[in-house]
């Protein structure tokens, strides 16, 4: 099942922009910062949970550790089509992500069993290890955004732009839309910084410029406090 594996190390920054601090922090990056060769991309990420939503709500009760697993896949994806299968644990502010390049057959197959990760491979062991830790993990939650992702040259800071950020709780396949509910009005933009040191002085600059603050935001877990909302309504 294995095909590339990778993993990274780093602690994250989120914050949520208005339309006129995005267009700022843009025209800042000018001379700082390059746009990956990817450029605009639609990335779509299913989530796994178990049946009471355990993972996320654990998640939002916001733990010195805590971790999640998805399947991502970068624009709308096909049954043979490369996708990710993603660890991603947070412990005292350090982000750990482990990830396995695969295809949904073999994702599918994994969780129901069927297939096995490399048992040599120390990622394939982590995932697998999580999968029977858990025990019933099942698809619950989609979550779609289009991203710009910046690089510094010869530095391993990296920055995403994420606009129109959204998810749906059925039609959890990755092969068929990449539509969904709005997470965030549409003039918001959410902002992540990846670090594996300090923040760059001239970047602390920009932000501080610019007003821009840092936030706390899960997708997936904005996208679940929502579905609960409407169920409360009676809307969901």
């Amino acid at each position: 099942m294995v095909d590339v594996i990778d993993k990274m190390q780093r602690i994250e920054f989120k914050y949520i922009l208005t339309k006129e601090q995005t267009e700022y922090l843009k025209e800042q990056l000018i001379g700082h910062m390059k746009v990956d060769k990817y450029g605009l991309t639609s990335i779509a990420s299913l989530y796994y949970d178990t049946p009471d939503f355990r993972l996320i709500r654990t998640s939002l009760e916001k733990p010195k550790f805590k971790e999640k697993i998805r399947l991502r896949s970068y624009g709308l994806a096909t049954l043979t089509s490369p996708v990710y299968l993603e660890l991603k644990r947070k412990v005292n502010g350090i982000v750990y992500k482990r990830r396995i390049k695969t295809n949904i057959n073999l994702v599918n197959d994994f969780f129901e069993k069927k297939e096995q990760l490399d048992d040599n491979n120390q990622i394939g062991k982590e995932i697998t290890y999580f999968r029977d830790y858990y025990k019933n993990l099942k698809p619950v939650c989609i979550i779609i955004y289009d991203r710009v992702a910046y690089y510094e040259p010869d530095s391993n800071l990296r920055l995403t732009l994420d606009g129109n950020p959204r998810y749906r709780f059925d039609n959890l396949n990755l092969t068929d839309s990449l539509e969904g509910t709005s997470i965030l009005p549409d003039d918001k933009t959410i902002l992540e910084i990846k670090i594996q040191g300090a923040m760059p002085l001239w970047l602390s600059h920009i932000l501080d410029q610019g007003q821009i603050r840092k936030g706390s935001i899960s997708k997936y877990g904005e996208a679940y406090k929502q579905k609960i909302s409407k169920m409360l309504e009676g809307v969901y």
